[in-house]
């Protein structure tokens, strides 16, 4: 299993709105196994630069290429990119409950 996280945060702060409607467009991919868009809680006490946070599940790496090549995730970024002024992103693999590198 795939995990990916990506972070974002608005380049203004009345765009987090936005930003949050335009990733929840990737709920509609049917390549992810599990997908979640959510505000950040903002509870780290040394830092708070991330709006939004993209939490995916994928069976494999060729069901995560899938869903950055699907046109759903297309449209997702073209909504939100210029919205944005920050986008980390990381994937790992879960192997019998370890992380493994890609």
């Amino acid at each position: 299993m795939i995990r990916h996280i990506v972070f974002f945060r608005a380049r203004r702060r009345e765009d987090v709105g936005e930003i949050l409607v335009g990733l929840s467009l990737l709920k509609q991919n049917p390549h992810a196994q599990r997908l979640e868009v959510a505000l950040n809680g903002r509870m780290d006490q040394l830092g708070n630069e991330v709006d939004v946070v993209v939490y995916g599940e994928f069976a494999d790496r060729d069901a995560l290429a899938a869903y950055k090549t699907h046109p759903i995730y297309m449209e997702s970024i073209e909504r939100v990119r210029p919205l944005r002024d920050l986008r980390y992103a990381a994937d790992f693999e879960m192997v019998e409950g370890y992380s493994v590198r890609l």
